[in-house]
């Protein structure tokens, strides 16, 4: 796959994956605690795809690199939320598994991308 085909599946990825967390997250009933919990994880998911977004313009490798640590950082506390969202009751584990399935392979996948493009610094 091109470098290119990729950029843009994981730009829709990112960016369907980011909606779905939105979508997930908007219906629950406020409360201070998950007020806070769902600013955290709505910030880092959305984080994840911006930055994602920005990487594919970076003018350098030094600055795709730059930006694939913020993806990379992002993406693991967007794991970290939805977990405490679960554990504190506000979902499920049905309702959180598909989402942080695809957190974990976000994850997994700009963590091995940033090695790549460590690689070649």
């Amino acid at each position: 796959m091109k470098q290119e085909e990729f950029n843009e599946q994981f730009r829709q990825r990112t960016k369907r994956w980011a909606l779905a967390i939105l979508k997930l997250l908007s219906p629950l009933k406020y409360s201070d605690a998950l007020g806070i919990m769902r600013k955290q994880e709505i910030r880092a998911c959305t984080s994840v795809a911006s930055n994602f977004r920005a990487s594919c313009r970076a003018r350098s490798q030094r600055e795709l690199f730059s930006k694939l640590c913020n993806v990379v950082e992002e993406a693991d506390e967007s794991c970290f939320w939805l977990e405490m969202l679960q554990e504190a009751g506000f979902l499920t584990p049905e309702e959180v598994a598909e989402v942080l399935m695809e957190s974990n392979e976000i994850l997994m996948v700009m963590s091995s991308y940033k090695k790549k493009v460590e690689s070649t610094l």
